[in-house]
């Protein structure tokens, strides 16, 4: 298809084009920039256009495409992954729901363990082992939340060093 064929006929698709837009992104602002950027890639992609076809099909299977594109980008850097030990569950065994008297006794040595670190450690880390968000925590303590983050960090390899022997 020649470039001027190309350019007519995607300026005859952009109210079509913006419709399908915003049936995808459900935003005015959001399919203005599909919109833009669909007819972006088309003039570049021109040649890749294969004569006697739906040039409208094509267009709009380049929109829909991008928005996919996009929509896993997004997804892909919201996306945190936690990589610290989760010592709320301890990496206990899930063999047996039943409490043996092993277990019991790990269990004990480790509220032991807890109680004994400093004040400065134990409190928030008590907190978020009880469910509470570093902002949280940051806040009721009136305290930075790296401060925080850090202290619980420290609470954690300090009781790793210390049960570093048990089978948890």
């Amino acid at each position: 298809m020649a470039t001027k064929k190309v350019e007519d006929e995607l300026l005859r698709l952009q109210k079509n084009m913006y419709n399908f837009a915003y049936s995808l992104t459900l935003n005015s602002e959001d399919a203005d920039d599909l919109l833009q950027d669909t007819s972006l890639r088309v003039l570049d992609n021109q040649e890749k256009f294969a004569e006697n076809t739906n040039f409208k099909g094509w267009v709009l299977t380049v929109m829909k495409n991008i928005f996919i594109n996009n929509y896993r980008k997004i997804v892909r850097n919201q996306t945190m992954i936690d990589q610290t030990e989760d010592l709320y569950h301890l990496n206990v065994s899930q063999e047996s729901s039943l409490i043996t008297p092993d277990s019991l006794c790990v269990m004990n040595e480790l509220i032991d363990g807890i109680e004994h670190l400093p004040e400065e450690f134990r409190t928030p880390f008590q907190m978020h082992i009880d469910g509470y968000k570093y902002e949280e925590i940051a806040e009721e303590m009136n305290l930075p939340i790296g401060t925080v983050k850090s202290r619980i960090f420290w609470a954690r390899k300090k009781l790793q060093k210390d049960f570093v022997d048990y089978k948890l």
